[in-house]
């Protein structure tokens, strides 16, 4: 089969490869029919998370219909149309029984190397590195599922890829960012970036009614989604964010704040991204927080803030004096995706939300790599890329 794999730093290459095959009586084999390139791909890209080895299959952002189940799966069939959401569950462990979904204890399955680096192990993941299980992932034309009849959403008729192929990540993500801020009809939510992630999250946001979201990038083709989805936009390379918010906010700040940038944030004329980004080349810091420390500056005092962001490693000079003496609240995580999949799946079945606005890009899957590039440099308006095999 044709899948998408990595052999290096920005070296993504269309390959043959095995196709997957059965390998415990729990798996199922899906034949993809839509998947994306995610944010958090360009991080593999431009190799800024460790244990990523030459000749992992890429992607975590697919959908399509089963062609194989094992001896024990009951709740799948041949046939059936499914989401897959990107953390693999076993929906049995403690973990999974509380709806932690992305912190399960089985499915890791490099879990002795994980316990090392993170003090405890999270889920394995589809398609990223090895501290998360080395899964396959499903920028490909085929995927093998483990715990088939745990993770898989089965789709019902009437809905096209398009509108629930973002279940599997993006959309869930940007709804726990606003969920986890405990949101009020009084606060004002500011979210940094306008990417994938950033428009789910002004939208939840908004559908959980905030009185007020703010969402703050660079790029005009991003924050003009934003402004479409009911947010006010800060270019922060026009104007100055701390000014902005104070003015919005009669000089108190948002209550809640969502860093939906993570480990690769830009700024423009600070010092500190600057330091970030020299400590960064020489392997001193892996990841640049500039938006964390932008965020711990701004949020109101005894407000939240909410990182879905992804960080891979170490931040340096992080204001924590700060975020304590003001008596913020900080979650963070990778999502429980199906913690939440059956209201967001709801909610587009009513109409509240087609989650297909964010597309800007549909191309073939031997298209991919090029695409990478252009996802990352932002180029030709590109805030989401979806791929057929």
């Amino acid at each position: 089969m044709k899948a998408l794999v990595w052999h290096g730093k920005h070296d993504i290459r269309c390959d043959e490869v095995p196709d997957p095959a059965i390998e415990d009586q729990r798996d199922a084999v899906i034949k993809v029919t839509t998947c994306a390139i995610c944010g958090s791909d360009l991080h593999l890209y431009n190799n800024f998370i460790p244990a990523m080895m030459s000749g992992d299959i890429m992607g975590h952002e697919f959908m399509g219909e089963v062609v194989e189940v094992g001896h024990d799966v009951k709740k799948l069939k041949v046939g059936d149309r499914v989401a897959v959401p990107f953390t693999i569950i076993c929906g049995e462990c403690d973990q999974c029984k509380r709806g932690n979904f992305s912190v399960c204890e089985r499915s890791n399955r490099n879990k002795d190397v994980a316990d090392k680096v993170f003090g405890h192990a999270t889920a394995g993941l589809y398609g990223y590195t090895h501290l998360t299980g080395g899964y396959a992932g499903g920028q490909a034309e085929y995927v093998r599922v483990p715990y088939a009849d745990a993770g898989p959403v089965k789709i019902p008729d009437g809905l096209s890829d398009e509108q629930v192929l973002f279940l599997t990540d993006i959309f869930p993500t940007g709804w726990q960012a606003a969920v986890q801020c405990d949101i009020e009809p009084t606060d004002t939510v500011a979210i940094w970036g306008a990417g994938p992630v950033g428009q789910f999250c002004v939208r939840s946001a908004i559908l959980l009614g905030a009185r007020q979201v703010i969402c703050i990038d660079r790029v005009p083709e991003r924050l003009d989604m934003a402004k479409a989805g009911g947010a006010i936009p800060i270019d922060f390379e026009e104007e100055s964010v701390i000014e902005r918010l104070n003015e919005l906010t009669k000089g108190k700040g948002p209550e809640k704040c969502i860093d939906a940038v993570g480990l690769e944030a830009h700024a423009t004329g600070h010092l500190d991204s600057m330091y970030d980004r020299v400590k960064q080349a020489v392997m001193l810091e892996s990841d640049r927080p500039h938006v964390l420390r932008e965020m711990i500056y701004v949020c109101r005092p005894a407000g939240t803030l909410s990182i879905p962001g992804v960080y891979g490693g170490l931040v340096d000079k992080l204001p924590f004096g700060m975020a304590m003496n003001k008596g913020l609240t900080i979650r963070t995580g990778q999502t429980h995706v199906n913690r939440w999949t059956d209201d967001l799946l709801r909610r587009i079945e009513e109409g509240q939300i087609d989650p297909s606005f964010v597309i800007t890009h549909r191309a073939k899957l031997e298209d991919g790599p090029a695409l990478y590039k252009t996802f990352r440099d932002k180029e030709d308006g590109c805030v989401k890329v979806v791929l057929t095999p």
